[in-house]
Formats: structure tokens, C-alpha cells, sequence
């Protein structure tokens, strides 16, 4: 009897053995075939093999392109450009709430032409003074006027010579408050950095903001650059001034032609790649900012 319960326990542990070894054995192929595809997926931007050389990609870009930021406190009291507002610089944009601080400037101008006629007055005043001086100096030379009396006429000479320079200065003070306010009242004013197109508006009218926030967002519209990469061994053998082709996947029918205006000195060790920056030479046409773009490169020779 005990061999009979033995032996189907034998033959059980058996099977259960096997059917553990199978299952370790099929997740091992599992892990070893997903493996590749955990690896893969090359980054948009680089390079890819052609049998006549490479297909670079990348974004058009502009050089101008910026965020216009509030540079003061303030309420948005008007708007004057909405997206897609073709602006020329220094174009309005929008304005602040100006009326407190035009009241200020205002009165900073009033002290400033005060302080002006004082100054006009203290030196025309000087002169009197200067040439009583003279006077009595002469009048002392002739022994009609005593040391004390021509000492008395030299102070007050210098006392009037003082005062000028001290309303001077108080002009020079007025002056500068004067521009300081002006360029705060020239800072409620929202202009256009460059000549482009207003892209996005982030602020609307009655709206309080705080200095450095984002009010619009203006880009150029010209000159369309790309900038992509190549391998490493065409360093040295692309040049300033090269022409490609230029595509984009929006537009096929439209073909034109990019020149390499900036080429990097330096290979990026973690690709193995140098950048390279390219402008759009003729008409635009229909290409605008932040399209994608392919650029075929013919292998260096």
C-alpha cells in the first residue's frame, strides 16, 4: 500500500517540475523579444540614412520671437492688438491706467520750470552782488570805504556765488525726478519689441497685473531658419553658404531652399553629432513658424 501512494507522489512532483520549468522558459522569450522595441524610438530630430545621404528635421524657426512682459504695476485699460495683428516697432499694443502718474509727471514738470526761474533769479542776483563788489574794492583802492565795509561786500558776494550752486543742484534733483516718472509713464505704454505679428494675447482690458507678467506674445515672421543635426563626419565638410532642399509634411508641393549660415565647432558626445543652423533663402510662400520641416543632405564626399 505505501508503494502505491509513493509512486503517483513522485510522478506528481515530476509534472509540477516540468510545468514550472516550461513557464520560466516562456517568460524568458517574452522579456528577450520585447526588449528591442523598449529601446527604439529615435528622437524626431535626428538624422535618418537615405541611399544619397541623410534626412535631417526640425522646426522653422524666427530669431524674434518674445514674450512681451508688463514692466510696472497697473490696470490694462485698453487693448490694441489682437492675434494675428501684423505691428511694426514700437507699435501700441496696448496701454495702462496713466492717469496718476501723468498727474505726477505733470507736477514734476511745474517744479522743474520753478526751479528754473529760481536758478534765472539767484543769478541775476549773483551779478548785482559781484559787482557791488567790484565797487567797493575800487572804492577801498580809493580810501573812501573801510577794510570792514569791503569785507562785508566780498561775503555777500560769496554767499549769492553759493546759493547759485545750491539752486543748481535743486534743479539738477527736479530734472532727474522729472525723467524718472516720464520713464515710468513711457512703461504704461505696451509696444511691439519688433516688426512681426502679434501671435497670442494673454491679458484683456480692466485686467490688474504685476510687473513680469506675460501681456502678448509677438514673433517675426522672417527670416525662417531650421536648425538640426548631422552625424560628426560632416564636420568640416559642411560649409557656410551650402544650399539643400527644404520640405514640410503640410505643404508638399512647395520646394525650397535653405543655406547654412551657422555650423557648431564641437561635437555633442551623447549622439555624436554636430548642429548645424540653416536660413530660408527666396519667397516664403505658405511656410510659417514652428512647421516641421525635413532637409536632405547629400553624403560628404
Amino acid at each position: 500500500m505505501k508503494n502505491r501512494v509513493t509512486v503517483p507522489l513522485l510522478i506528481s512532483g515530476s509534472l509540477l517540475g516540468s510545468m514550472l520549468l516550461a513557464g520560466c522558459g516562456d517568460t524568458t522569450t517574452r522579456e528577450v523579444a520585447a526588449a528591442p522595441l523598449a529601446s527604439s524610438s529615435p528622437a524626431q530630430s535626428s538624422p535618418a540614412a537615405v541611399d544619397d545621404g541623410f534626412v535631417a528635421s526640425g522646426p522653422l524657426i524666427v530669431e524674434h520671437q518674445v514674450d512681451v512682459a508688463a514692466q510696472r504695476d497697473g490696470v490694462v485699460s485698453a487693448i490694441s492688438a489682437e492675434p494675428g495683428t501684423q505691428v511694426k516697432q514700437g507699435q501700441v499694443l496696448g496701454r495702462f491706467d496713466d492717469r496718476q502718474i501723468s498727474a505726477d509727471v505733470e507736477a514734476a514738470r511745474a517744479k522743474t520750470l520753478s526751479t528754473e526761474a529760481d536758478l534765472k533769479n539767484w543769478q541775476a542776483e549773483a551779478k548785482v552782488v559781484q559787482s557791488d563788489f567790484e565797487r567797493a574794492q575800487k572804492m577801498w583802492e580809493s580810501n573812501i570805504i573801510s577794510q570792514q565795509q569791503l569785507d562785508h561786500a566780498r561775503y555777500q558776494a560769496e554767499s549769492d556765488r553759493w546759493d547759485v550752486q545750491r539752486v543748481q543742484q535743486l534743479l539738477v534733483n527736479a530734472q532727474q525726478a522729472q525723467r524718472s516718472l516720464e520713464l515710468e509713464l513711457e512703461k504704461t505704454l505696451i509696444t511691439a519689441p519688433f516688426s512681426g505679428i502679434v501671435a497670442r494675447r494673454y491679458v484683456r482690458a480692466g485686467q490688474q497685473v504685476a510687473k513680469g507678467d506675460r501681456l502678448f506674445w509677438v514673433t517675426a515672421e522672417a527670416p525662417l531658419r531650421v536648425r538640426f543635426t548631422l552625424p560628426e563626419k560632416f564636420l568640416g565638410r559642411m560649409k557656410k553658404g551650402a544650399r539643400f532642399a527644404l520640405t514640410t509634411p503640410d505643404l508638399p508641393d512647395e520646394k525650397h531652399t535653405v543655406r547654412v549660415i551657422e555650423i557648431s565647432p564641437v561635437v555633442d558626445p551623447a549622439s555624436g553629432t554636430i548642429e548645424v543652423l540653416a536660413e530660408l533663402t527666396g519667397n516664403r510662400g505658405e511656410l510659417r513658424p514652428g512647421m516641421s520641416s525635413t532637409i536632405l543632405i547629400p553624403n560628404p564626399r
